[in-house]
């Protein structure tokens, strides 16, 4: 046989995985193969592969019979709408897409390429977990790769999405990822799986209510997105790749806009119901600001109480943060600042402007959250505002009350432009809780309790006194918030701000 055709038998052998009747295995299960997957991610005809003759060098337990080329991992770059991406894929059909020595290898050099040539790196996982047969040389692997994750970690944006199993060890380089995709039904994630549950605590417990796509997503929010299947995720993460900078070095993609900057939206006038206790969805609010109403809201099922994703503003993209007064009236709770933290502080890793959206009556009262520790919690959220550098604007709807107030991207947290509708209302706390406090001793009826309330509310239920103050840089008609915005951003373009020399903060983890 000649040198070239020993070359085309390994590519061959390469392309060919675990085989015809395993990958058709996949295929019964709902799952695409790795190679298949890879193709529909990124751009037709651009996936440059790479250590695809790499093999593992395993000898025991009859491993050395069994060889194929690239050892079950897929590596290489291509381009996703013509931008420059690496790429992993575990390929279920080879030892179960298993960790070997060779293949951890694969991926910390292709993440190592990632950081220095400032291009973001995308994981498609489908593995069994560390191949047993290695022992500590595949644990070492994983650590490798956790090493990767944490150093490339605000450098270039990561992206991981679960098509699979994912267990054990496996699932903390996905945890460190900035974004994390699960398929419905064909994915799951855990450290312990229900059988070692069952043994240890006696819990009986599906692989699908313990780790499953819906799971991730509403219950623990490890996950950020869920997908109905492959083709669905991978097309979903070509959106998300969309609004995201390479790197921490270069802006995010700038898109042709024909949406008009000064547009108005009277809608906006009549959005915030009279009364203050009645709901609203902030999302339509959202919609009617942004570009063409597009929004790509991130971790959509979890802490619905606080609303985050990505937007563009004049064709530019920006990081959208707002509460939600139609779940639990908007209140910041445990699971809403983590969410809330965790994403601003992605955008001002990737300088990504921050827009905030705030009505918010305070901190969600209650044994469970004090005993859950809301306080250091609710600090994250405070630590990452007020530690971001990147342009911040914050419109004030409705409720800005108390400490919650201060943590939503208030100006004393440097945010750059304030903006407040006349729905406004910026106190220490509502009405009805302030005239409780303040005039306990006096009030002897129901008629001069309400009589303080209207006064109280008619005092300092707005948002003149903060503007006054400079803490509102202006109140405006909701109809304008869009083209003020704009006009804001436009201004903060060359914003540059510091942080005082140190190696790192603490953050209140």
């Amino acid at each position: 046989m000649s040198t070239l055709d020993e070359l085309r038998r390994r590519h061959a052998n390469a392309e060919a995985g675990g085989g015809a009747e395993r990958r058709e295995r996949q295929h019964k299960e709902g799952k695409l193969s790795a190679r298949e997957r890879i193709h529909l991610l990124l751009d037709e005809g651009s996936f440059e592969e790479l250590d695809k003759l790499v093999r593992h060098r395993c000898r025991d337990f009859g491993m050395e019979q069994q060889v194929i080329d690239g050892d079950g991992f897929i590596t290489g770059y291509g381009r996703i709408h013509g931008r420059l991406a690496y790429v992993f894929a575990q390929d279920f059909t080879v030892f179960g897409g298993s960790l070997s020595e060779t293949n951890a290898q694969k991926i910390c050099k292709l993440m190592d390429m990632a950081m220095k040539n400032g291009a973001p790196v995308i994981g498609l996982n489908d593995s069994g977990g560390a191949r047993i047969q290695e022992g500590v040389v595949s644990l070492a692997g994983y650590t490798d790769i956790f090493l990767r994750n944490t150093l490339a970690s605000g450098v270039v944006p990561q992206i991981s999405a679960i098509m699979g199993p994912c267990a054990g060890g496996a699932v903390y380089s996905p945890a460190i990822t900035d974004f994390v995709f699960m398929v419905r039904k064909t994915s799951y994630m855990f450290v312990t799986g229900p059988d070692v549950i069952k043994t240890v605590t006696h819990e009986d417990v599906s692989k699908e209510d313990l780790g499953g796509a819906t799971t991730h997503n509403a219950t623990s929010g490890v996950a950020h997105f869920e997908a109905a299947d492959d083709a669905d995720c991978c097309a979903r993460i070509r959106e998300l790749f969309d609004y995201l900078p390479s790197n921490n070095a270069d802006p995010a993609p700038v898109k042709s806009c024909s949406d008009p900057a000064t547009r108005a939206d009277t809608a906006l006038d009549a959005i915030v119901p009279a009364e203050s206790n009645q709901p609203y969805d902030m999302k339509e609010v959202i919609c009617r600001v942004v570009d063409d109403g597009e929004f790509l809201e991130v971790h959509e099922a979890y802490a619905a109480n606080i609303v985050v994703g990505f937007a563009r503003m004049d064709g530019r993209t920006v990081g959208v943060v707002a509460n939600n007064p139609a779940v639990l009236a908007g209140c910041l709770d445990i699971n809403s600042s983590l969410k809330g933290a965790r994403f601003v502080r992605f955008c001002d890793a990737f300088g990504i402007p921050i827009l905030t959206f705030e009505d918010v009556p305070g901190f969600l009262p209650g044994t469970a959250q004090e005993w859950g520790g809301i306080i250091k919690h609710g600090a994250k959220l405070l630590y990452a505002y007020a530690e971001a550098t990147v342009p911040k604007v914050t419109v004030i709807t409705r409720k800005a009350y108390g400490g919650a107030y201060c943590v939503m991207g208030s100006k004393h947290l440097r945010t750059d432009v304030n903006f407040a509708w006349p729905t406004a209302e910026i106190a220490v706390m509502g009405a009805e809780g302030a005239v409780n406090v303040l005039y306990r001793r006096e009030i002897t009826d129901d008629e001069a309790r309400a009589a303080k309330i209207a006064g109280y509310k008619e005092r300092f239920a707005n948002p003149f006194i903060a503007a006054e103050r400079g803490y509102i840089d202006d109140v405006i008609e909701p109809r304008e918030t869009r083209a003020r915005v704009i006009g804001a951003l436009r201004m903060l373009r060359n914003k540059v701000d510091t942080m005082p020399r140190k190696k790192h903060g603490n953050i209140p983890l």
